[in-house]
């Protein structure tokens, strides 16, 4: 890599800092070119390694509008790309019944950008400025939904029937999140550019947990990381993320847990809802276990 985008490179992780996101040189240069090449960029990992973040992130840096299409099963284009207002277009009618015009000019005016409703993907590409569009969970929502999209991330244009092809007057910053519930189409892959964010090592967690909660005491931080990763290595239904490191740090500091230790282990586990959410990987942890893991920090 040359120097010029070496510096770079290293000046959009700082700029990510000061926003609050520790980003890795391989995310960062992902970032770059996704700026550079104007291609969607797909993020996977298990949920709660910030995925999510990294496009609210770049909203923020970008100091531009962020626009979330949240996805769940059953997402139809109507629901994500535009709708009619029904109502008004009822209203209308009622009123053009002794408008002396052509039906074709009648229909013209009821289907006109007037009465639409823009969903987000319609947003995205139709404001004054470009905004960052998330899509997020697309693995929730269908293949179906998945072939819908493939326009949009392709030439950034949504087509609607009744007026015709609506080209992006500003192409947004698309980041599409997955956590890998089913397999994505290699059309959609094919159009994106990838990344994958897996739990961060133990270096990484610590300057996370600095970051965002530059109250904890130094020595607890470390032991809070070292639990945590100690957590991740253990066969659980749902490994915590950072969210869940984090909500456990403050967990700790509420309660006035000020280290980590074999004598605390029954307050620690008091603490636990903050860091383990199902019932069967609770059930993995009784006093002896945490009392071993403290022990380790």
């Amino acid at each position: 890599m040359s120097a010029p985008r070496a510096l770079e490179l290293a000046e959009l992780q700082q700029e990510l800092a000061r926003a609050g996101y520790i980003a890795d040189p391989p995310l960062a240069a992902a970032l770059l070119l996704m700026h550079d090449l104007q291609r969607p960029l797909l993020l996977e990992g298990d949920a709660g390694v910030g995925k999510t973040e990294v496009a609210k992130v770049l909203a923020q840096t970008r100091q531009a509008r962020l626009i979330r299409l949240q996805c769940y099963e059953g997402l139809d284009a109507h629901s994500a790309m535009y709708e009619w207002n029904y109502q008004r277009q009822l209203l209308a009618i009622k009123l053009l019944e002794h408008d002396e015009r052509g039906l074709q000019q009648k229909e013209q005016d009821i289907f006109s950008e007037r009465y639409l409703l823009k969903r987000p993907l319609l947003e995205a590409i139709t404001g004054d400025a470009p905004p960052v569009l998330l899509i997020d969970e697309i693995d929730r929502a269908d293949e179906a939904f998945e072939a819908y999209l493939l326009e949009l991330l392709s030439d950034f244009q949504l087509s609607i029937p009744e007026l015709g092809t609506v080209h992006a007057t500003h192409r947004p910053w698309v980041v599409i999140t997955s956590n890998g519930t089913r397999e994505l189409s290699d059309a959609l892959r094919r159009r994106c550019l990838y990344h994958y964010i897996d739990y961060p090592d133990y270096d990484k967690e610590l300057a996370i947990v600095r970051k965002k909660a530059p109250d904890i005491a130094p020595r607890l931080a470390q032991q809070i990381v070292s639990f945590v990763q100690g957590v991740r290595g253990m066969e659980l239904q749902k490994r915590p993320g950072i969210a869940e490191t984090l909500d456990w740090a403050a967990a700790l500091v509420r309660l006035d847990i000020t280290t980590l230790d074999v004598d605390g282990a029954e307050r620690i586990v008091q603490t636990l809802s903050a860091l383990i959410k199902t019932r069967d990987d609770r059930a993995a942890f009784p006093r002896d276990v945490v009392a071993r893991l403290a022990a380790a920090c």
